[in-house]
């Protein structure tokens, strides 16, 4: 659900300040080649970091196990703030990490507060008007039952005829309505303010699935009482964002994904948090190739 966040009114705003003179556009070819051609991350990086020594990152932590803090601290951990030191050390940067508001994150990126907002965003049409993405990350809603699966539930069809809750206003309520039309006995489709206040629904018996963003179901079914299902349903591109300014930062931060996902490194980092599922197939931006 968080992914789809919308940030809209402050990302209007600011986009409305800086007027014209930004491009919204992907990566032209250039810039493609450009990247491809590098030996490493550090060569596209612009001098301005190289000279100060320090990546600035945002997150905004709450969504295990994507961002939070480690039990019992506030030190951030999770895949992104853990993808973000990786980053800077390809970088041979020093990385300087801070929690903010969700709402506040790309108007940050856009003021210059921050290099870098990684915080399990959905790169999305609306905001690449306002930042631009490198995409890392691809995940949609999947199906979570209670242990056992008591139901058998396997596919959106077993579905149909069933008592499920799904979160207000999340991409995995629109799952779950677009399903029912095309059910023959309908689902009776409860609401909750959250995926966690839904889960109690499961625990009480007043239904028997949820649909959730994949690695947050991961994180529940850690406890045991929960069944993740594989299938993951509009499953979409996450991307790291950058100023739309900053074009050399976005080709050294791409080139550094390219090469962790080559190396094996990043696959090993989704691994600690059990999501090398949601890893993509190449390192693009702005959703292209």
């Amino acid at each position: 659900m968080r992914r789809h966040s919308v940030l809209a009114v402050g990302m209007v705003l600011v986009v409305a300040l800086a007027g014209c003179g930004r491009s919204t556009s992907a990566s032209s070819g250039s810039d493609k080649a450009k990247v491809a051609a590098a030996k490493s991350a550090r060569d596209l990086l612009p001098a301005r970091y190289k000279q100060a020594g320090v990546l600035k990152v945002v997150t905004s932590e709450g969504y295990p196990p994507m961002e939070m803090y480690k039990p019992g601290t506030r030190t951030l951990t999770g895949v992104d703030p853990d993808l973000a030191k990786a980053i800077a050390a390809k970088l041979g940067l020093k990385l300087e990490i801070t929690n903010a508001a969700f709402d506040g994150l790309i108007p940050g990126i856009q003021g210059g507060r921050w290099d870098l907002a990684m915080s399990s965003l959905s790169d999305t049409a609306e905001r690449r008007k306002a930042v631009d993405f490198v995409d890392y990350f691809q995940a949609g809603g999947s199906i979570m039952v209670a242990k056992g699966n008591p139901a058998h539930i396997r596919t959106l069809a077993d579905l149909c005829g069933k008592k499920i809750v799904l979160a207000k206003g999340s991409s995995n309520l629109a799952i779950g309505q677009r399903q029912n039309t095309k059910c023959a006995t309908k689902m009776q489709i409860a609401q909750s303010e959250d995926a966690p206040t839904g889960l109690l629904q499961i625990d009480t018996g007043r239904a028997v699935a949820t649909i959730v963003d994949h690695p947050a179901g991961v994180q529940y079914a850690k406890g045991g009482k929960y069944e993740l299902l594989e299938a993951q349903y509009d499953a979409g591109p996450w991307g790291i964002a950058v100023d739309k300014r900053n074009g050399g930062l976005r080709d050294a931060v791409q080139k550094a994904m390219q090469e962790m996902l080559a190396d094996g490194s990043y696959a090993k980092l989704l691994g600690t948090y059990g999501v090398t599922a949601n890893a993509p197939k190449s390192i693009t931006v702005n959703a292209t190739a």
